[in-house]
């Protein structure tokens, strides 16, 4: 049963590596595709070239139900070996609710400025639930 949920999950994803990213929206059906299954909270980053393309996409970190801890570092490390030049925070939030939290706000602010250190961009940070989502860039946060 894994495997045909699995299955189904990678055939349903709109993005591949290459597709240029352009609208939220786009972006958000892409990760509910990717992480509708998932009973816990997971965050996820799109890495992008110049041209908005998708170099990757990668979970870097899964939690409990109710939260998971997503390091800027490593968020950073990743976005320089995939030549990153821009990027998409993502998580999920099981809980149905896609209002992001204090500390979601914190977390987006401290990694991108983390990032503009290093000239790469924090375009967009995305909450994905079963509900709908929530796009940081579209409500002016970004």
């Amino acid at each position: 049963i894994a495997a045909a949920l699995e299955l189904g999950v990678r055939r349903d994803a709109a993005f591949k590596k290459k597709d240029v990213v352009i609208h939220s929206k786009d972006i958000a059906e892409y990760l509910k595709a990717k992480l509708q299954y998932k009973k816990h909270e997971v965050f996820a980053v799109l890495f992008l070239n110049r041209s908005n393309k998708v170099n990757h996409f990668e979970i870097v970190s899964e939690g409990g139900i109710t939260g998971t801890v997503a390091d800027p570092r490593i968020i950073l490390k990743k976005a320089l070996s995939y030549d990153a030049v821009s990027l998409v925070l993502c998580h999920n939030h099981p809980s149905g609710s896609v209002k992001p939290s204090r500390q979601d706000e914190e977390l987006t602010q401290k990694i991108k400025e983390a990032a503009r250190y290093l000239d790469i961009k924090v375009i967009d940070h995305i909450i994905v639930s079963e509900e709908g989502y929530y796009s940081f860039a579209d409500e002016g946060i970004m």
